[in-house]
């Protein structure tokens, strides 16, 4: 019988076996098993001669029951349990638990070191840092973590004796992210874990929309809506068959799998634990302290927030960019507004849509409020030009939009510096704030309360602009610019959900960011939710 002490030996030697191995094989430890974060597993067995870390002898430390009941219950921190080795994992562990023949096999032992390893840093690393892409708008400074950074919290987890606090120290401390997180505990609570098929749409190649009819097939046979998957559907039983998803779901009953059918079929518990965790996500691009006050616009939920000191000072319904001109997410800073401003119109916008217009008929620019300059900004009349000879290479002219009420801008545009030439402005067109889709600009952001926002901007330069000194340029309609003192951060960001009164709310992927995260993201090894 193989004596304790002799374990120990043998189960680090395999340690030392199974990293080399590693090395060697692009990651692979086995077959199915591959390192997520093989060169801090190998910084953290340098600094302990390739000894055990999660067991000793025949048995478990508590570190180990401590970080497998963590990984069992990963999805409470938007974490797929699955890409922390769980399957291979929870058979091991319970065979070494169980299993008196089991327990003097070292080389089971040194493969369960390695893996709690390697879960435990890569489960650091997402807690921290997300698993999205580092982009423009990242504010983090830390977006690479040292090996020295996995080896250090390791260490001070022995020395406390604790690992769930201490990897919850880990997460963004703002408060958008904790209520999220604790309303997805509610949520995963009483989730449906059927596993459905996800439909990609729409398509760009024809290849793609084979697939695509492969897997309507599928997820409509899934929900009962087909009662075969074992050959395929001919284009009759399809239509039918999605005629019966609308009729039941009541939408439009046309026989098309189209953009709504989709969207609802794709509308399933599975698919929302994947929008909150792409989400929660998000907030780990952020710094890890906001500044005291700073103006949040998210463009799916069509909201302005202005936060001073953690209260909320200003929420207001906001129009973005239709996904053809989309709203830019960027960082900046407010620095003026302009009361009653003069809208220049850009090229891209007369290009695509108002150059037609005018080559038609002259006087859209009169029923615009449009006037035409040139570039010593003298007024020309728009019938003394060739309209037809101007192009994008060929433009000398701007087209401006006299300021007043039925200027586009509205009566109030306030400028940050960014490289998109957009900015929060009012609009002549106030009545579109009713509606419930509300990304309809040309990616600049309307703002229904701008006169809340302006009167907070300038709250402090009290002695410069008294009180009624805006009212009285508005009704005089007069055109001002006006700085003050206290300049303020703008996030423009992209959050698909949001926690209210502890559940989980959703917003329409208006520019189909998230369906590109899933693209980016997901792999087949977590796609399913695995208690």
């Amino acid at each position: 019988m193989r004596k304790p002490e002799n374990l120990n030996r043998k189960t680090g030697e395999n340690i030392v076996i199974g990293i080399a191995f590693a090395s060697e094989n692009d990651g692979k430890l086995y077959d199915s098993l591959s390192f997520s974060m093989l060169p801090a597993v190998k910084a953290w067995y340098n600094t302990r001669d390739s000894q055990r870390t999660w067991s000793n002898r025949e048995e478990w430390l508590w570190i180990a029951d401590s970080l497998y009941t963590f990984i069992r219950h990963s999805e409470r921190y938007g974490l797929f349990p699955s890409d922390y080795h769980l399957h291979p994992l929870n058979l091991i562990y319970h065979e070494l638990k169980t299993d008196s023949l089991a327990m003097l096999d070292a080389a089971m032992w040194a493969r369960a070191d390695l893996l709690f390893t390697d879960a435990f840093m890569q489960i650091a690393k997402d807690i921290k840092l997300g698993r999205l892409t580092t982009d423009s708008v990242t504010l983090r400074k830390d977006t690479l973590l040292t090996d020295s950074f996995y080896i250090s919290l390791l260490k001070n987890v022995f020395e406390k004796k604790e690992l769930t606090q201490l990897l919850e120290e880990l997460e963004p401390r703002h408060e958008g992210y904790m209520q999220l997180r604790t309303a997805l505990r509610n949520f995963i609570d009483s989730m449906d874990r059927t596993n459905y098929t996800y439909l990609s749409y729409p398509f760009e190649i024809p290849s793609d929309s084979i697939a695509f009819l492969k897997n309507l097939q599928t997820r409509l046979y899934e929900s009962g809506f087909l009662p075969f998957n074992d050959r395929p559907a001919d284009t009759s039983e399809l239509t039918a068959a999605v005629k019966a998803y609308q009729a039941q779901n009541d939408l439009k009953v046309d026989g098309i799998a189209g953009p709504m059918v989709v969207k609802s079929l794709n509308d399933n518990d599975q698919e929302k634990f994947k929008t909150v965790a792409i989400n929660l996500d998000r907030y780990k691009q952020l710094p890890d302290t906001m500044p005291a006050r700073y103006v949040w616009v998210n463009i799916p939920s069509y909201r302005l927030r202005l936060w001073d000191t953690d209260t909320l000072k200003l929420e207001s319904k906001i129009i973005v960019g239709r996904p053809l001109t989309r709203t830019p997410l960027l960082n900046s800073t407010l620095t003026n507004f302009i009361v009653f401003p003069q809208w220049t119109v850009p090229f891209s916008i007369i290009f695509k849509e108002m150059l037609p217009k005018i080559r038609e008929d002259v006087g859209y620019l009169d029923e615009q409020n449009l006037m035409v300059v040139d570039k010593n900004d003298s007024i020309i009349a728009p019938d003394s030009i060739n309209w037809f000879r101007l192009n994008k290479k060929y433009f000398p002219y701007l087209l401006k939009q006299r300021e007043g009420d039925d200027n586009s801008l509205g009566v109030i545009k306030f400028n940050f510096r960014n490289k998109y030439s957009v900015y929060l402005h009012d609009t002549n067109a106030r009545w579109l704030f009713s509606k419930t889709n509300r990304a309809l600009s040309h990616g600049c952001v309307r703002v229904q309360q701008w006169q809340k926002l302006s009167d907070y901007l300038v709250k402090n330069d009290s002695i410069r602009y008294k009180p009624d000194t805006l009212a009285a340029w508005m009704k005089r309609k007069e055109k001002h610019t006006v700085n003050f003192s206290r300049k303020i951060p703008i996030f423009i960001r992209y959050f698909t959900c949001e926690a209210r009164d502890g559940k989980v709310v959703f917003f329409d992927d208006v520019y189909a960011e998230d369906k590109i995260a899933r693209q980016n993201w997901f792999s087949n090894k977590h796609t399913l939710l695995t208690l």
